[in-house]
């Protein structure tokens, strides 16, 4: 059939719901009653006796278990097969033992025994290397030699297929195959023939050798289900099915081609087959075989008839990847329906059978995995855990988990629980048998190409366990239960990891869970039981290995191991554990019981506990206290069930240690008692006043606030500290403490006690707290009656005891009047108050005299108004109390509603507690006054007189330049404003008065001179006398600044206020600004000043060299460094044998050796060197430039001009007629190449036309007729032939030349156009050649005087001095 022809198959959206996804697990199934057979359900996860007795009973922990973390890949880029000798890339590797995440999920082996018999074979029966294995109830092996051994689950070879001379015949085995009851194994060879064997007695019972074309290698031979049918697939790409037939006795094979390798190759064929004894599920009548090609995979039927139900492409993998085949059993929609598993490259693709009938079998795909490496090997272990071996011979155990949070929809995401290296196996390929070298390789390039990763014949499954086939070994890999995962972790002793493992597996949240049956209970059931076994152990060998430590150490020791098991059994919920067997461990030893108080204490603060018995609390209270944990032991009590302790020790406990929110809760919790804690600290703060003190002693007063915030959370209805009241007991707890606060005498009054004790000794303690207290209890409360009355009648009796007992400050009282103020100012104000008192009220927040609490009255009389008190009073005699009492925000307040703005802004400046505008933002209050009040600015300045660091901000800001370049803004009185800042500026920051003058303009330059000399500021006064053009007043002062900063410099050797490195800065800078100075002015002096100004400049350096002795050689090198700057600066002023005859005088240096002045001299010769060759060189190459440029205007003047025609431009005739000599009319031609008849071009240029018969004279100067046009002289018309326009009439020649005039637009610049081309012109402009070379031959004339400096002239007019001077060297265009 075609490999194009595609099945309908429904999409997984008709099929499956995202839920029932959920359902594909591998839990473990009930086994039926013996009567009736077993069903697949019981045997998916079944794990045979014979298997663990046989494989797995020998397995041993091999170095290949490895922990997911090692994600380095081996290179492995050639994988040998077995027939290529040996691999290029067995290098031994050791992997690390660390324990992964999710423990060991596969178990490794090797089987010894079948592994040395194979070596024995190929070694001393010569039967070859191994090529292929198959296992199901046993072992068996195929060879190089064609040869099959047969091994038993206890690896005892049972029998040897074949021999030597048919191996010869047949080739190598390159497949193999059994089938479902393991009496039959199909073995199919290198040379194309098929063999069926007897596995009960090791005959042969069929030789197929025409199942498909000769010459081709088998690579897979599978039995199905059906015992009499299988599949073949060969190296040229065809699948074939093999039908057994026996009729009279005689054993025949019918073969059928259902897969032709010319419409695509197939390289991997994998039927559906039951697992061994069971009953078959919905799919096994059709016989479902998968097949995959190069390009797609198909699902076809078997039976009744052959049928496609699914094709799917790969996509665009690589290659060389290789397609692979799975199929598992799953459990979904309430039956067990196939689940295949492909991929070809790095994405595995799913598809799920709907198998509601064997004659509507369709597939919906499922979600894909994509993985970052490319397989060569793909196997099930349970129905969501996939083996895979990647292209680095790398096993990683994956887990299919569907995406949660974060995955994209129709992706799978993936979890690595184990990764193994199997390099070491050496992997048995089948790439020979892919290539069929044994048949002389007629297979495609891509089959061969596919085929150098191929090792489908050395790797298989059986039940939970993934066989390898390596070229000297057998290796098993098993799949660990969740116990033995857990086991292995604690015989490495990772306690730790053990029991995170165990609660994944508690969970349900643990992956490759194996052996945990049962339902949801019964599983954590047994973790649980398992958890607890494992803490005790790791309870008790914690707790004996550090038996023999002492007390502290001990507990140190222990802590994490109780952390641990106090944590689990309390997840757990087994306490009893915790305080039985656990408790019991750790009796003997002081130090792990302490460790276990301190974890259950932990607990107990975290919240996880709160209930522990009598011993246990009693032992943890003890500790606690003994270590003066006080706070921790306030903070267990407050998260601890009371009602189990003692109540009385702890009261006793807590009362002792100030413990008093603990108080609170322990009557409040413990007894329903929220009376007897307020009334015993009531007793306690009226016991602690002492007369003549105000405040109780400081360590009641934690005790009197937490009564505060206690008796307000219970007038609001709310526990404390923590908590609510019952719903059933706030009413009568708000009953209770308002009673207790109001009545009249306490319990043990006596005879002097004064009315309302308890409200008089709150209001004694803090008298505004207490109010904002009873203030937190009056919001919402307008539907509370209760409540109301408890309002009104509080504040009664705060009347009596304030105002009409006596006996408070007027602090105090005020806060009282302050407190009635704001409840009266409420909207929702029930309360009464007389209203002679509500006045006095009045008077007395606005008493002028007394300045106390000032702001606290204004914004009381303020809320007082806003609420509507203005009604009760008239506003002008409310404006003058305010005014009286400076309440500057009431007066406004009245103000705005009478819209006196102007009277608004008066207050604001009236009031001191308001900040000034300077001082709130200076540039913006700079700002303020010149664009509003420009006028009054001196008198603004005469206002902030009184603060001068203030007028010194507003003056920085107002004086801040606007921008780069852009100076200052322009201010009335500017003169003014800037001595005034320059006065402040040089008393408090000298160091920036000389970037202010640099930036302003606006100051007098004498007054500015006196300023900065008054002050001392000696850069600043030298800046201004050159600014007013006293060079040498200038000079004489910075002189005298450097003067100064050299003796810091030398002084400050040893110094630790003044370090030589920022004193050497200093000196550089000031120097800097002095040679700046002299170079500046020299240009515009004498010889003889100048040298008045750079002689003294030299002689100040050399003096300080003068005078420092041997000591100071560090000092005398850097003044000689700076000695060296100043020459070579003054060498460009002054005549160079001046300079040195200064030089050799000074005893500095004359007393010297020649080494010691050898860098000067040489300096200042390399300068005068480099002048010279640079003066020398700009002069060849202008002489050069204007050469060649004479040359060529003289070339082009000499050379001839060419016509670009034969004939005049104007009148159109030949310049060289037949009838007509050529010298009778003279000819001109312009450089354009336009020529003329030299009576026709005088003609047009008088007349406008051309007269034939007109003769010059003589030849004025005349341009072009064509170029330059009469009329307009700027717009040059086209290059047109006149004889054309003399075939016009007059008429049409005017009317075409108006139609050009029309056309031309005249096209004009605007300014910035007129700028650029200005600037343009005067950076192109300069003087010209002559003239510079006028001038260099003037110089070299006068180089003879010797009072000449290095530039060779002393004329300031000298071009050669202009600054914009540049030298155009331009080299000349290459000549053809």
């Amino acid at each position: 059939m075609s490999s194009e022809e595609s099945s309908p198959h429904r999409s997984i959206d008709n099929m499956l719901v995202g839920d029932e996804i959920e359902e594909l697990d591998d839990k473990e199934f009930e086994l039926p009653p013996v009567e009736t057979p077993p069903t697949l359900e019981s045997i998916l996860n079944e794990v045979d006796e014979e298997e663990e007795e046989g494989f797995g009973g020998h397995a041993e922990f091999g170095p290949f278990l490895g922990d997911g973390s090692d994600s380095a890949s081996l290179d492995t880029a050639s994988l040998a097969s077995t027939d290529s000798g040996e691999r290029s890339h067995s290098r031994s590797r050791r992997v690390e033992k660390s324990s992964p995440p999710h423990g060991v999920v596969l178990r490794h082996a090797v089987l010894k025994g079948i592994s040395a018999q194979l070596v024995s074979a190929a070694e001393k029966a010569d039967a070859g290397n191994p090529t292929a294995m198959t296992v199901s109830e046993v072992i068996a092996v195929g060879t190089a030699h064609g040869l099959v051994l047969v091994f038993d689950p206890q690896q005892i070879l049972k029998m040897s297929l074949g021999s030597l001379s048919t191996g010869a015949q047949y080739g190598s085995v390159s497949a193999l195959s059994i089938n479902n009851n393991c009496s039959r194994l199909l073995v199919g060879h290198a040379h194309g023939q098929i063999t069926m064997w007897d596995l009960l007695n090791g005959k042969l019972l069929r030789l197929i050798i025409d199942a498909h074309p000769p010459g081709n290698a088998i690579l897979h031979i599978k039995f199905t289900d059906d015992p009499t049918i299988a599949v073949c697939n060969d190296s040229g790409g065809s699948v074939f099915e093999l039908n057994f037939r026996r009729v009279l006795g005689v054993r025949t094979c019918e073969s059928r081609c259902i897969f032709s390798g010319a419409k695509g190759e197939a390289c991997c064929i994998e039927p559906v087959r039951s697992p061994p004894h069971s009953s078959g599920h919905a799919t096994s009548p059709c016989l479902l075989l998968a097949l995959a090609s190069l390009t797609k995979v198909l699902v076809v039927t078997l039976k009744p008839a052959l049928r496609v139900l699914l094709s799917v492409s790969y996509g665009k993998p690589s290659p060389a990847s290789v397609p692979l085949l799975a199929w598992q059993m799953v459990c979904a929609r309430g039956r067990v329906e196939p689940l295949l598993a492909f991929c070809r490259g790095h994405i595995v693709h799913f598809f799920l059978a709907d198998c509601s009938s064997p004659d509507e079998i369709s597939f919906g795909k499922l979600r894909e995995l994509s993985l970052p490496y490319d397989l060569i090997g793909l196997q099930w272990v349970t129905s969501r855990v996939l083996a895979v071996l990647d292209c680095h011979e790398r096993l990683h155990v994956i887990e299919r988990v569907l995406s949660r949070d974060g995955g994209t929809e129709g992706v799978m995401c993936m979890e690595d629980l184990q990764m193994l290296d199997l390099e070491r196996v050496a992997l048995v390929y089948n790439s020979s048998h892919f290539k069929s070298l044994a048949t002389g390789g007629n297979v495609s390039q891509a089959l061969a190409l596919v085929g150098e990763r191929a090792c489908y014949q050395s790797i298989c499954n059986y039940s939970i366990q993934i066989f390898f086939l390596g070229l000297k070994a057998v290796h098993i890999l098993s799949l660990t239960t969740w116990k033995e995962r857990i086991d292995l972790l604690v015989h490495r002793e990772h306690w730790q990891c053990a029991l995170e493992l165990a609660w994944t597996f508690y969970q349900g949240t643990a992956r490759a869970v194996y052996g945990l049956s049962g339902n949801s209970e019964k599983r954590k059931a047994m973790v649980t039981d398992c958890m607890i076994e494992l803490l005790l152990q790791y309870v008790a060998d914690t707790v004996k290995k550090n038996e023999h430590l002492k007390a502290q150490p001990a507990e140190k020791a222990c802590q994490d191991v109780m952390t641990m098991a106090v944590d689990y059994l309390i997840l757990l919920g087994r306490q009893d554990v915790l305080f039985g067997t656990v408790w019991e461990l750790v009796s003997g030893n002081s130090g792990a019981r302490a460790s276990l108080l301190s974890a259950l204490g932990t607990a107990v603060l975290a919240g996880r506990m709160r209930t522990l018995p009598p011993p246990a609390a009693r032992e943890l209270l003890s500790m606690l206290r003994q270590r003066g944990m006080l706070a921790n032991l306030e903070a267990c009590l407050l998260r601890m069930d009371v009602t189990a302790l003692d109540m009385q020790q702890v009261l006793d406990i807590c009362w002792t240690h100030g413990l008093y929110d603990a108080i609170f809760y322990v009557n409040n919790t413990g007894m329903n008692d929220y009376i007897s804690p307020m009334l015993d600290i009531l007793k306690m703060l009226q016991n602690s006043f002492v007369p003549g003190q105000q405040q109780p002693p400081d360590d009641k007063v934690l005790a009197g606030n937490k009564l505060l915030v206690y008796i307000s959370c219970c007038l609001v209805g709310r526990a404390y500290p923590v908590g609510d009241i019952p719903a059933n007991l706030v009413a009568t707890v708000k009953k209770q403490v308002f009673e207790c606060l109001v009545s009249l005498h306490s319990d043990d009054t006596t005879a002097d006690e004064d009315m309302y004790p308890h409200v008089r000794t709150l209001l004694r303690f803090d008298t505004r707290e207490f109010l904002n207290v009873l203030a937190l209890t009056f919001v919402d409360v307008t539907d509370d009656r209760q409540a109301l009355e408890f309002q009104q009648r509080i504040v009664d009796v705060l009347l009596k005891v304030m105002v009409e007992g006596g006996g408070f400050s007027p602090s105090q009282v005020g806060s009282l009047f302050t407190f009635l103020a704001r409840q009266l100012a409420r909207p929702d104000n029930t309360l009464f108050v007389n209203r002679q008192l509500f006045e006095q009220v009045l008077e007395f927040l606005c008493t002028p005299g007394d300045n106390s609490r000032h702001a606290e009255r204004q914004q009381a009389l303020l809320e007082l108004l806003q609420a509507g008190g203005t009604s009760h009073f008239e506003e002008e005699y409310l404006l003058g109390l305010a005014e009286k009492a400076q309440f500057y925000h009431v007066c406004e307040f009245i103000l705005e509603r009478k819209e006196q703005y102007g009277s608004i802004v008066l207050c604001y400046l009236r009031d001191h507690a308001r900040q000034n505008l300077a001082e709130i933002n200076a540039r913006k209050t700079s700002d303020l006054v010149v664009d509003h009040f420009g006028a009054e600015i001196l008198q603004v300045l005469d206002s902030l007189q009184s603060s001068p660091q203030l007028l010194l901000h507003f003056l920085e800001s107002l004086l801040e330049p606007l921008g780069s370049g852009q100076g200052v803004r322009n201010i009335g009185e500017g003169p003014v404003v800037a001595k005034t800042y320059l006065e402040l500026l040089s008393n408090e920051r000298p160091t920036a008065v000389l970037p202010f003058l640099k930036s302003c303009d606006m100051y007098y330059l004498e007054e500015a001179i006196q300023i900065v000399e008054c002050c001392s500021v000696l850069d600043a006064v030298s800046y201004l006398l050159e600014k007013k053009g006293d060079a040498k007043g200038a000079f004489t002062v910075i002189l005298k600044v450097l003067k100064r900063d050299l003796k810091t410099y030398v002084n400050a050797q040893g110094s630790v206020e003044d370090s030589p490195g920022q004193s050497l800065i200093n000196v550089e800078s000031t120097l800097k600004d002095v040679v700046g100075l002299c170079q500046r002015n020299s240009g515009k002096l004498e010889e003889r000043e100048r040298e008045g100004m750079w002689f003294p400049l030299l002689e100040v350096m050399l003096a300080q060299q003068r005078k420092l002795g041997p000591e100071y050689s560090a000092q005398v090198e850097e003044l000689k460094r700076l000695t060296r700057e100043v020459i070579n600066s003054m060498a460009g002023f002054i005549a160079i044998p001046s300079i040195l005859l200064r030089l050799l005088q000074d005893p500095a240096y004359s007393t010297s050796k020649f080494g010691e002045v050898k860098d000067l001299m040489l300096t200042m010769l390399e300068t005068f060197n480099y002048e010279k060759t640079l003066l020398s060189t700009t002069t060849d190459l202008i002489r050069h430039d204007l050469h060649w440029a004479l040359s060529q205007l003289r070339g082009t003047a000499a050379r001839g001009l060419h016509p670009r025609g034969e004939a005049c431009c104007l009148c159109g005739q030949a310049f060289r007629h037949r009838h007509r000599p050529t010298g009778d009319r003279k000819l001109i031609v312009f450089g354009c190449g336009h020529g003329y008849h030299a009576d026709c071009l005088a003609g047009a240029m008088r007349a406008g036309s051309c007269t034939p018969g007109a003769h010059l004279t003589s030849i004025p100067s005349m341009n072009c007729y064509l170029c330059h046009a009469s009329q307009a002289g700027s717009q040059r018309k086209s290059d047109t032939h006149l004889s054309q326009h003399s075939k016009l009439d007059v008429g049409t020649k005017d009317k075409r030349q108006e139609k050009q005039r029309k056309k031309v637009v005249e096209v004009t610049m605007d300014q910035q156009q007129v700028q650029a081309l200005e600037a343009l012109h005067n950076v192109s402009s300069g003087p010209s050649r002559i003239a510079v070379l006028a001038e260099l031959a003037r110089s070299r004339e006068q180089d003879s005087t010797p009072a000449r400096g290095a530039h060779g002239t002393s004329d300031p007019n000298s071009v050669l001095f202009n600054k914009s001077f540049q030298l155009r060297l331009v080299p000349p265009p290459l000549r053809d």
